[in-house]
């Protein structure tokens, strides 16, 4: 599967298959969460963003780009994803929130409401 913004239906992610085997995720700071190539939709269980959303690894994301709200990029290492979304599809539809600092795991947290399967 693959993900596309449902705005404009541009393809965001690679290939992309369900993660069933949760020992595969990673809690380590400044390290990736979950494997490249996969997807997990958070129940809330992990308390990574919202319930419904779809995680990928940061490097599985295509045709996207950061936010072009400076106030959306904090962050000392990389970005905390505190202040809303803060990635964008090629056409500059908000499409979820990255966390990349250098104190937390990192992912990507995509609104199930802004992107869909394909």
């Amino acid at each position: 599967m693959k993900l596309t913004c449902s705005t404009c239906r541009v393809e965001i992610s690679k290939e992309l298959t369900e993660l069933k085997d949760m020992t595969l995720l990673n809690t380590d700071d400044g390290q990736d969460y979950i494997p490249q190539g996969y997807y997990l939709i958070d129940d809330k269980k992990a308390d990574l963003e919202l319930d419904g959303a779809i995680v990928v690894n940061i490097k599985d994301l295509i045709n996207s780009g950061y936010h072009s709200n400076p106030s959306r990029l904090n962050g000392c290492c990389g970005n905390d994803g505190l202040d809303g979304m803060n990635r964008v599809c090629l056409n500059n539809h908000e499409i979820g929130t990255e966390k990349s600092d250098c104190w937390m795991f990192h992912f990507v947290s995509l609104n199930p409401d802004r992107v869909n399967f394909s």
